[in-house]
């Protein structure tokens, strides 16, 4: 993984020191809190409704053994003893006191990491798929670009001030594991027929108040004008955002009303003033940067291997781990192994204790090379495990309830903090979760289903990605009531979808027994071997209508 250089820790180390200058003026009364509240925010502090939450960037969600355990040490010394995994790979404390966070930002800058463009108006972490420059259907690393990307739009002084919020996320692989089409900037790393690295870039993609799959505006960029083009895209937005209206700033929104083409226009035009400038990369930058992610030493394929089939053969739970929670490897003999986040209902999804991160530390230098990944849907991932180690993994992982076997099932559910937290949210994520999570206990049922998403928001703003679950659920206020909508048919990866809302929203007594309604329904209607989104997409959504909503069935009769 990249090391910080001496550039790196300096940007980061003068930032801790002019964050602790601005926190002792506010508290001093030299600051109000509309000057401070844009200061706090370029550091990823935010006010929530019970305290501080304070937003760590994990860059393209690679952690090392050492900064997963000062992660640790940070939620039991300064937090309630644990930190939740978001769906942009980064990590939030909930319980922070504004004058701690100083020093927070100290230890963190001691093992290389900040919350710097966390939050606010600008480019914010940079991120890609969990398995990236070890999946088995990856094409090429993204990771040495996505650390290019990191090192320009930090502190970047032209986008620091953005019209709104701007995500940029990367892939390689065949599998679109990033989600690049709900981001401002999707980038699809390939090779060309001469071997050369080749961006398909797709722009306006966004969730929230106005979903919107993001559009191609280029195919065939040459990877040394990856900065001069995202550049552009930048400036064009800069330039036209709206700025009035918060709800309309978003790149999706200009896009959307311009049109794709005269939009890919103006950005052709600014791009052809800047293509052979500064921002081009060399192969010596480049390869700068790709050193640092040499891999690791790893072992031949021995008999060694020949324990991990009789463990398969021996435990059948440990089978069924193996099945869903392991990602293929390009190295013979080795896979990525999943650690889920999502228990039962006692566990929020993507909440991680103290404990449990320094156990996940260890692991990832007893059975790998000291490297630790955060995915979209907030399970953290060992890149490297080799399979004659997966029993010890798997059984230590139980342990410390990180072991279950529903990696892509119904209960791996993607959920913000939602209204226990959030003072943006119209309702509460959690309850529904467990409620869902206590509903759906059967291991067993769960596998026959097969691939299935289900992601929770409590508001518009969509931060557990409602929208692109198979199943979404909306938190919304009803006259000071929490209601919740549902949508279904959402999808992520290359064939992204939008979900469509199904009806009239319900209480959350009601979720549960709805939820059970539509899986009954899929259940009844699917054909062998056939995943939920495959049978919504033949039948449609009316017969999930006519199950969920009795009296809907009988007018249409």
């Amino acid at each position: 993984m990249y090391q910080y250089d001496d550039y790196d820790r300096a940007l980061v180390l003068e930032r801790v020191e002019q964050f602790r200058d601005q926190v002792e003026r506010y508290q001093a009364g030299e600051l109000s809190e509309e000057e401070f509240l844009p200061l706090r925010l370029q550091n990823g502090l935010y006010m929530q409704k019970h305290a501080y939450m304070l937003r760590v960037a994990i860059p393209y969600g690679t952690l090392s053994a050492r900064q997963l355990r000062t992660l640790a040490r940070i939620a039991r010394d300064y937090d309630r003893g644990y930190g939740h995994f978001t769906t942009r790979q980064n990590l939030q404390f909930n319980w922070i006191e504004l004058q701690q966070v100083p020093e927070i930002l100290q230890h963190l800058a001691e093992v290389d990491m900040h919350a710097i463009q966390t939050s606010g108006n600008c480019v914010r972490n940079i991120t890609t798929e969990a398995f990236a420059g070890v999946a088995a259907d990856e094409l090429m690393d993204p990771r040495p670009l996505a650390e290019i990307l990191r090192q320009w739009s930090t502190i970047n002084p032209e986008f620091l001030y953005l019209p709104r919020k701007f995500k940029i996320a990367i892939c390689s692989a065949k599998q679109d594991r990033a989600a690049i089409m709900m981001h401002d900037i999707g980038l699809y790393l390939y090779a060309d027929e001469a071997g050369h690295m080749r961006l398909r870039v797709m722009v306006g993609g966004g969730l929230g108040r106005t979903p919107i799959l993001s559009q191609q505006i280029r195919e065939d960029l040459p990877w040394e004008h990856l900065l001069s083009y995202v550049e552009a895209v930048l400036r064009v937005y800069n330039r036209h955002g709206r700025r009035d209206n918060k709800y309309k700033a978003r790149i999706k929104i200009l896009v959307k009303s311009l049109g794709i083409e005269a939009f890919a226009a103006e950005v052709e035009q600014e791009w052809q003033q800047i293509k052979d400038g500064p921002a081009q990369l060399t192969e010596a930058e480049y390869q700068r940067v790709a050193r640092a992610f040499v891999a690791p030493a790893y072992q031949s394929v021995s008999d060694t291997e020949l324990s991990f089939g009789s463990q398969l053969m021996a435990s059948p739970d440990f089978a069924r781990w193996v099945s869903r929670n392991t990602q293929g490897h390009k190295v013979p003999g080795y896979v990525s192994a999943v650690l889920s986040t999502k228990p039962g209902a006692d566990t929020p999804p993507g909440d991680l204790t103290a404990e449990q991160m320094e156990a996940v530390a260890d692991w990832s230098q007893l059975f790998g090379f000291g490297e630790i990944r955060i995915a979209h849907e907030q399970n953290l991932i060992l890149p490297d495990v080799h399979k004659s180690d997966l029993f010890a993994l798997w059984t230590r992982a139980c342990e410390q309830g990180l072991g279950v076997a529903n990696a892509g099932l119904l209960t791996d559910i993607i959920a913000c903090p939602g209204g226990d937290f959030c003072a943006l949210a119209n309702a509460r994520s959690l309850p529904i979760t467990a409620a869902i999570q206590a509903r759906f206990k059967d291991l067993d049922f769960l596998h026959d289903l097969g691939d299935f998403s289900l992601n929770i928001s409590g508001c518009m703003n969509a931060c557990g990605h409602h929208h692109i679950g198979n199943i979404g659920i909306l938190g919304v206020d009803k006259n000071g009531m929490e209601w919740y909508q549902i949508t279904l048919g959402g999808a992520q990866g290359k064939a992204a979808a939008l979900g469509k809302v199904i009806g009239p929203s319900f209480s959350a007594e009601q979720i549960p027994d709805v939820i059970e309604r539509i899986v009954d329904t899929f259940v009844d209607y699917r054909e062998v071997e056939e995943n939920f989104i495959d049978t919504f997409s033949r039948i449609g959504i009316e017969p999930f209508k006519e199950r969920v909503y009795p009296k809907h069935a009988e007018a249409l009769a």
